[in-house]
């Protein structure tokens, strides 16, 4: 029994998404989509009517029952009709209401097309995926790994369709040997305690010229074009960033400063281009699929004390944010202002234990 679970804890979930190859399986996908939306729709609507009638809403068991035989008029795979309903119940539960949001197939408001399965209904034949029997060509960038648990088409704002596929995957052993420090800042993204780091960010602002002149000239398919630059621009550095630190690292400490707190203040637009959060979820599930430990510690005053003998004599203040290099007045050491905070943030790593829901299972 004890190895059994041991052996279940060395495994972890990891997503590989492909990209549909070819316009008439959008076409296809887009019907199957409209289908899912009435399933959706319908569950919507039978649990905000129980809700007017009284105190409990409708149940899985009565949403099931109600839908039952409905996917061979929709020609909906009848387990795609149950995954609908059970990710309605997973919302309406987390929103705390009976009734939510219609999903429209049509018009300015529609909803994004979206196609669960579960890995009864899905097979891959090299780089196509069978949908019940109904092909779909993807562009297969890579191999999926393990064994497929569940997944979904889903569409995304420029109309492409991509497959997503949930694989249980072996977690691997983290053959990196230092421990590191990661310092979040708009000067640079990231800074590491042994030096390297990310240049700062422009993703957004290199190209912000281009986009203010398209939303001038209503060009809305080119403005949608350029957001989904940015978006993958932003995600090809911070990708590369992270896989690159978890491979060389066995330990990843980071300061768990507030990116939508910083959000709100006049640095929004610089802050929000950084991508401090989607950082730290790279870091984060890399880390879990790598074996490597991860935690998050509190980062106040890393940046105004002295990393090599402790005392507080770094800049304080909004007027010590200009100043990126100081020397310590008690033992004479210069600091790196960002290299300064990431190094106390590795020490508070081994110093505190880290909060519930911030580590790793390897921390």
């Amino acid at each position: 029994m004890q190895n059994a679970m041991c052996a279940a804890d060395q495994k972890v979930l990891k997503t590989f998404s492909y990209r549909v190859k070819d316009a008439t399986s959008g076409r296809r996908l887009t019907g199957l989509a409209n289908a899912v939306n009435t399933v959706w729709n319908y569950a919507n609507e039978i649990s905000a009517r129980s809700a007017e009638r009284g105190s409990l809403w409708a149940t899985k068991k009565q949403l099931r029952d109600l839908t039952k035989g409905s996917g061979k008029l929709l020609r909906l795979p009848s387990q795609v009709v149950q995954e609908v309903v059970d990710e309605f119940l997973i919302k309406r539960r987390a929103a705390r209401r009976p009734k939510l949001r219609w999903r429209a197939s049509r018009g300015p408001k529609r909803a994004l097309g979206w196609v669960p399965f579960t890995n009864q209904d899905i097979t891959l034949d090299g780089a196509t995926a069978l949908l019940r029997g109904v092909p779909f060509r993807l562009w297969l960038h890579r191999v999926a790994e393990g064994r497929i648990k569940s997944g979904n088409f889903s569409q995304d704002a420029r109309g492409r369709w991509y497959c997503n596929l949930v694989c249980e995957v072996d977690r691997g052993q983290g053959a990196g040997w230092a421990e590191v420090g990661v310092d979040f800042g708009l000067k640079s993204v990231a800074k590491c305690s042994d030096g390297p780091e990310l240049e700062q960010a422009r993703f957004y602002r290199d190209l912000e010229p281009k986009l203010a002149e398209a939303q001038r000239k209503k060009r809305k398919r080119q403005v949608r074009t350029i957001h989904a630059k940015i978006a993958n621009r932003r995600k090809d550095s911070l990708h590369k960033f992270s896989r690159t630190l978890v491979d060389r690292a066995r330990k990843i400490t980071v300061g768990n400063i507030s990116a939508s707190a910083m959000a709100k203040t006049r640095m929004a637009k610089s802050v929000l281009d950084a991508g401090w959060s989607m950082l730290r979820n790279y870091l984060r599930y890399k880390c879990d699929h790598a074996g490597v430990a991860y935690a998050e510690v509190d980062e106040a005053y890393t940046t105004q004390v002295c990393s090599a003998c402790g005392c507080i004599s770094g800049p304080k203040g909004r007027s010590g944010l200009a100043i990126r290099r100081w020397t310590c007045g008690e033992c004479g050491a210069e600091h790196d202002r960002d290299q300064n905070a990431a190094r106390n943030i590795v020490r508070l790593g081994c110093e505190t234990p880290c909060p519930s829901g911030h580590g790793s299972p390897a921390f």
